[in-house]
């Protein structure tokens, strides 16, 4: 006992004594203001931003502390990607792949997927489901306890999804039974919903989804068909509020959209055929849209190469114009927007090629940044942890050359990431 009180009084003279940071940003955008501050600076205290002021005016405060210049940069909190598979992979989205891959090997593997994610700036996720029920719980987990590095997730743990809906693998034999894992949250109808939601949230969840609507990367299951009744969507939002958790909503077709926002669900995931009455219920309720864009082009071009299903390919170029011009109708009315990727359709790391399509389909480089920062926070529920760069939250910064406000394609390119004030990753030397 008394060596057990000793390591931990040693580790706490340990974190005591860690040093306190002193970044010096060239510029630093203030995503809440919009404003862009000159050579200011961030005092880091442990893994918590404690200050942000003149450089000059916390150096004299904290004369002692380790200084990182970044004179030459431009500082922006971390990134946040409410839409990401961290535990699925681009050629993982054959479905047969899936029966021959086990939990453990999936969990390890996955753990490159959350480093990528991580060195990309996006040091936050919400992790919008795993195949193999619970391997995301397991990764979070993991990257909490400091075993791998990874950003901060939010987890699902499973789809809840009716019988052979988008949530479902439904590549196999008539004869053939998947295990469990494989589909435990397989529910039709408003009581079998409850209890799938209760189980799920018993599992350390942070938050539901549920597959409302068909979906594209699902044999047999078609994007602009209604899957799951209002009824059954509202029961799990009722279970999920009692244990005082959000809903996320995969609908692409303009009557799900419906359905979940008036079901009470936090967010529609995709939303590619909304209507006017899906875009005036998400600003009147405040719901969040999270659209994944980047990925529509990247699965035209590589999903031949990839050896996806043919089926895939074809929804996909048979609903690209008619998705691009109800989410610009959307993105133009002003519909509440975070930024989500679907990442696991293309490369985990590529996660920032989407500012380029936020601003493509209709917002400035502003607001596509706020969109994956102050607005995905407070999505998550995590503004008091994440999302700007303010006393008292997570010292998460994301570091670029370059104006990101003239050219958001810089965020695509980070010098340095630190989550947490740990440099994670730090390529000015090579930048230079």
């Amino acid at each position: 006992m008394w060596l057990l009180a000793a390591a931990l009084l040693l580790d706490g003279v340990a974190l005591a004594a860690a040093p306190v940071k002193l970044v010096q940003a060239g510029r630093l955008v203030d995503v809440r203001s919009g404003k862009v501050l000159e050579d200011a600076g961030i005092l880091i205290d442990g893994d918590r931003v404690s200050a942000v002021a003149s450089f000059d005016t916390l150096a004299r405060r904290e004369p002692s502390a380790e200084s990182i210049d970044l004179r030459g940069y431009t500082v922006l909190p971390g990134f946040i990607d409410t839409h990401t598979h961290l535990t699925n992979f681009a050629f993982g989205w054959r479905p047969e792949l899936e029966l021959v891959r086990s939990a453990s090997k999936t969990a390890l593997e996955s753990i490159p997927n959350a480093r990528a994610t991580l060195q990309a700036g996006f040091t936050t996720v919400r992790d919008c489901g795993t195949y193999r029920a619970f391997v995301d719980v397991a990764l979070r987990d993991a990257i909490n306890a400091g075993t791998i590095e990874g950003p901060r997730m939010s987890v699902c743990g499973a789809y809840v999804t009716i019988s052979g809906g988008g949530g479902e693998i439904n590549a196999t034999g008539p004869d053939i039974a998947l295990p469990e894992d494989l589909r435990y949250g397989v529910a039709d109808g408003p009581d079998a919903v409850r209890k799938r939601v209760r189980l799920i949230v018993r599992n350390g969840v942070d938050f539901v989804k549920v597959i409302a609507s068909g979906a594209f990367l699902t044999i047999g299951s078609e994007p602009s068909a209604r899957e799951m009744s209002r009824e059954e969507i509202r029961a799990a939002v009722e279970e999920a509020r009692n244990a005082g958790l959000r809903v996320a909503a995969h609908a692409h077709a303009a009557s799900s959209i419906v359905d979940a926002i008036e079901a009470g669900a936090a967010s529609i995931e995709h939303g590619s055929f909304i209507d006017d009455t899906g875009i005036r219920l998400l600003k009147d309720r405040h719901v969040y849209l999270s659209t994944d864009l980047y990925d529509w082009d990247f699965t035209i071009e590589n999903a031949d190469k990839l050896g996806w299903p043919a089926e895939y390919l074809e929804k996909t170029r048979r609903y690209y114009a008619r998705a691009e011009a109800c989410l610009k109708k959307a993105f133009a009315a002003g519909a509440p927007v975070v930024y989500g990727t679907d990442a696991a359709v293309y490369p985990h790391g590529d996660n920032a090629r989407q500012f380029a399509y936020m601003v493509r389909y209709g917002l400035t480089p502003l607001e596509a940044i706020r969109s994956a920062t102050i607005n995905a926070a407070d999505l998550l529920g995590w503004s008091d942890r994440v999302g700007t760069i303010e006393p008292g939250l997570f010292a998460d910064l994301v570091v670029v050359s370059g104006d990101p406000l003239v050219d958001v394609k810089t965020l695509e390119h980070p010098v340095m990431v630190i989550k947490g004030g740990r440099v994670v990753l730090d390529r000015r030397a090579v930048s230079h």
